[in-house]
């Protein structure tokens, strides 16, 4: 016998209606976030916009009571530890990811999600600390490589959970077509899990990136400060972050607006290079490769 399933309309309506309130209380949600944010972004951008100009961008800072100069060697130095950082940072965390996702079973791989949710939530100076440790004292000076150490450290955790929970969402018929077909697993995996989850991926690298483009204390343990062109990867190095916090606590108002200033410059740096991104993986659009 068929069994018939009949809903009423009044049912149907109920549903709707609440379909309707779910969708506008998960709007909200997002203004409610978003709000903070744009008015963060509009005040910074208001009170620095006023001393961004050509010598800010190419421009060593002037000494105490000299007004102009600009920071140039700290965006130079922040540009120059993110991206060494990310070299480091970026392959691991995603490799991490996709053996726990992919291959990771038993104690090792419970050890490897336990120690990445604790690293998550380590506090940055901690890691300043460690790594001031093992690399600064060894080295018996500050560095560019330090800073880079330390910040690929904060990096690796995001990437790593960022990556596993978006190939986990990868449906487990693509990976039983590709082994249908007489592939190997790591080709499998390669060529078409991780081109599915390519998009989320690319996601939390930039969201990874753009926590650690305005870290300030693991930078004052690892690479410290330097008022001029750094010489070497090997000497201490500017940083766009140590530079904005040692201005904001001194007492001079130009020091003031160009912290600012250099708070701006971050935040249009990190935008850039999210869009960037975004358009050389193709738009944000990604498909499985066939």
């Amino acid at each position: 016998m068929e069994r018939r399933i009949t809903i009423s309309k009044s049912s149907i309506a109920r549903r709707k209606i609440i379909n309707h309130i779910m969708l506008g209380l998960c709007a909200l949600s997002v203004v409610l976030a978003l709000i903070p944010l744009a008015l963060i972004m509009f005040y910074t951008v208001k009170e620095g916009i006023s001393a961004l100009n050509w010598d800010f961008f190419t421009h060593l800072p002037k000494p105490v009571g000299e007004p102009g100069g600009g920071m140039a060697n700290a965006i130079v130095g922040t540009l120059t530890i993110v991206g060494m950082a990310s070299l480091i940072g970026v392959p691991v965390g995603i490799l991490s990811g996709v053996y726990l996702a992919e291959f990771g079973k038993g104690m090792f791989a419970t050890v490897i999600r336990f120690l990445t949710e604790v690293m998550s939530g380590l506090p940055s100076i901690i890691v300043g600390i460690f790594v001031y440790t093992i690399v600064v004292k060894p080295m018996g000076h500050f560095s560019a490589y330090a800073g880079a150490v330390s910040l690929a450290i904060l990096m690796i955790p995001t990437i790593t959970k960022t990556t596993e929970e978006l190939l986990k969402l990868v449906p487990q018929t693509l990976r039983e077509a590709g082994l249908a077909l007489g592939a190997p697993k790591w080709i499998v995996t390669t060529r078409v899990v991780i081109s599915a989850a390519a998009k989320g991926i690319i996601t939390g690298m930039m969201l990874a990136i753009a926590r650690i483009a305005g870290e300030t204390a693991p930078l004052l343990f690892t690479a410290l400060n330097n008022r001029f062109w750094h010489q070497g990867l090997d000497q201490p190095v500017a940083s766009l972050p140590v530079q904005i916090f040692t201005y904001a606590v001194a007492p001079y108002d130009d020091w003031h607006a160009q912290a600012w200033a250099g708070a701006t410059v971050l935040i249009m740096m990190v935008f850039i290079l999210s869009v960037v991104v975004r358009v050389v993986a193709g738009g944000g659009k990604f498909t499985v490769q066939q």
